[in-house]
């Protein structure tokens, strides 16, 4: 083994049950083993990986022994025959990027903290959300509209997280949203750490982060050109898009990037869902005068709740899109409000 695989081998060790929860999402821990039916993650217990051990040696992190064919290696060959892959230079590809490292530099060296390519990395690494304990959390929140055709939200099973620099990293389930720029360039992701059964955000300090270039971007639902629904949360222009489908929204992710968020050239008209709190007050009256003097007309939606997922799910679909079409334009509530709900209307 090549010394920048050893090195990987070893990384990967430390980092085992990221490891399993991510390639080998079928299987479940036991102890100081992750137990699954085999290498391509078929529902099982006939394959084992060591969780826990010393670096190397016998009961050494990281190896594992499938009991029905007699295979066995560490990690490294783990992620090379879950990912069918017969190159040795794709198979460190594969854990560089897992780990977060550069792909063409050496592994020791880090990715760029808080980097957009370390975003587009995590994007790319997590998997479509239908199925998922991401689309779990979502009906859960009473977000009822199809979900397979949102190419901006994604799945991650086992994304890293640290409540602080110093604080040892856990591995979480995670919806990831991509934070693109107005052009639809990906440049930063959004992250809410799930519980491990999807009921909720996960037990820790800070369950939702962005990482990468945030200002004057947002996870867009739609290609805006003249007319833009924008607001500060995921959820709550989920919660729009399932009584207005066909309108074009943006979540800017906070009060204070909502003030800030670039506005398409040929936009006349914004409706701002403002959240009902002092902030989001204050934000919506910026962003509102800020579009005005650019000659945009600008409307501000008012949720009756603390926020629009609230008002969805106290109050229902056709309770929530009776309220929005009164406060739209009459063309706009002719075009995109003049039906009943939608049920499974795609986002």
């Amino acid at each position: 083994m090549s010394g920048s695989a050893a090195e990987l081998a070893h990384r990967l060790a430390r980092e085992a049950e990221a490891v399993c929860r991510y390639y080998l999402s079928n299987g479940r821990r036991q102890g100081r083993y992750w137990l699954v039916g085999d290498v391509q993650n078929t529902p099982g217990r006939s394959l084992f990986v060591r969780l826990t051990g010393p670096d190397s040696g016998r009961g050494a992190a990281g190896k594992w022994t499938d009991a029905a064919t007699g295979q066995h290696g560490d990690l490294l060959d783990l992620i090379r025959l879950n990912r069918g892959l017969d190159r040795l230079g794709d198979t460190l590809g594969e854990a560089r990027a897992f780990l977060g490292l550069p792909k063409r530099e050496l592994p020791h060296t880090p990715a760029r903290t808080g980097s957009t390519d370390a975003a587009r990395r995590l994007f790319a690494h997590s998997c479509p959300i239908v199925g998922t304990l991401a689309e779990t959390y979502l009906r859960n929140r009473g977000i009822t509209a199809r979900l397979g055709g949102v190419p901006v939200l994604r799945f991650h099973p086992a994304c890293f997280y640290r409540a602080q620099d110093a604080a040892p990293r856990e591995a979480w389930p995670a919806l990831i949203a991509a934070v693109t720029d107005a052009a639809g360039t990906i440049a930063g992701v959004h992250r809410t750490w799930l519980d491990r059964d999807g009921a909720g955000k996960a037990p820790i300090a800070a369950p939702r982060r962005a990482l990468g270039h945030l200002l004057g971007n947002a996870v867009r639902f739609g290609r805006a050109s003249d007319l833009l629904v924008t607001g500060e949360g995921i959820e709550t222009m989920l919660s729009l898009r399932c009584v207005l489908p066909d309108m074009p929204m943006a979540a800017a992710l906070s009060a204070n990037h909502l003030t800030a968020l670039t506005l398409p050239p040929a936009l006349r008209r914004l409706y701002i869902a403002r959240d009902n709190d002092a902030a989001g007050r204050h934000a919506a009256m910026r962003l509102r005068d800020r579009a005005r003097a650019a000659g945009i007309e600008t409307r501000i939606l008012w949720p009756v709740t603390n926020d629009f997922n609230a008002d969805l799910r106290r109050f229902g679909a056709d309770a929530l899109l009776a309220r929005l079409r009164a406060q739209l334009t009459p063309e706009d509530a002719m075009r995109f409000a003049s039906g009943g709900t939608r049920p499974g209307a795609s986002v």
